[in-house]
């Protein structure tokens, strides 16, 4: 068992005890220091509360974790950010109606919005697709205009 696979075995019960999931363990070197980040996520998005109280689990438990040594490290526990890809269909679920960008395994490019999504497929603006076909798919980040879209609306508001 690597160090990154002990240290992920030791963490996850204390993860999903609090009702979330480990994304990720990364051990980096920075310095005379090492950085530890952990990445964890849930079927909601993750408060900060709950990261807080998840990295205080954690490091409860790496700080004395026999195969970490007397390295000296810092910790991250964070959440996935919007540019991780979708990996597992759990994510898939998590982001139901939100707009993708996915690149299939033949190189197709499928953009839509994130519909029903199955153990082994989701659908995209209609359209099934095997997760074993995707390549890779991002979240396509969305902004909203601060302007009234119907005019009708602007006039009864002012």
């Amino acid at each position: 068992m690597t160090l990154i696979e002990e240290v992920a075995a030791a963490i996850t019960p204390a993860i999903e005890a609090a009702g979330a999931y480990l994304e990720e363990v990364t051990l980096t070197p920075a310095g005379k220091r090492k950085i530890m980040t952990v990445i964890v996520d849930g079927d909601t998005n993750l408060s900060l509360d709950q990261v807080t109280s998840i990295s205080k689990e954690v490091s409860a438990i790496v700080e004395v974790l026999p195969v970490l040594g007397d390295t000296p490290f810092t910790l991250e526990v964070t959440s996935p950010g919007v540019d991780r890809p979708l990996t597992n269909s759990r994510h898939w679920r998590k982001n139901r109606g939100r707009l993708i960008n996915a690149t299939l395994h033949d190189g197709q490019v499928v953009a839509g919005r994130i519909g029903d999504a199955t153990e082994i497929d989701v659908e995209i603006d209609s359209v099934k697709i095997a997760f074993a076909a995707i390549k890779k798919a991002l979240i396509e980040i969305e902004f909203k205009s601060l302007k009234n879209e119907d005019p009708a609306e602007d006039e009864a508001g002012e």
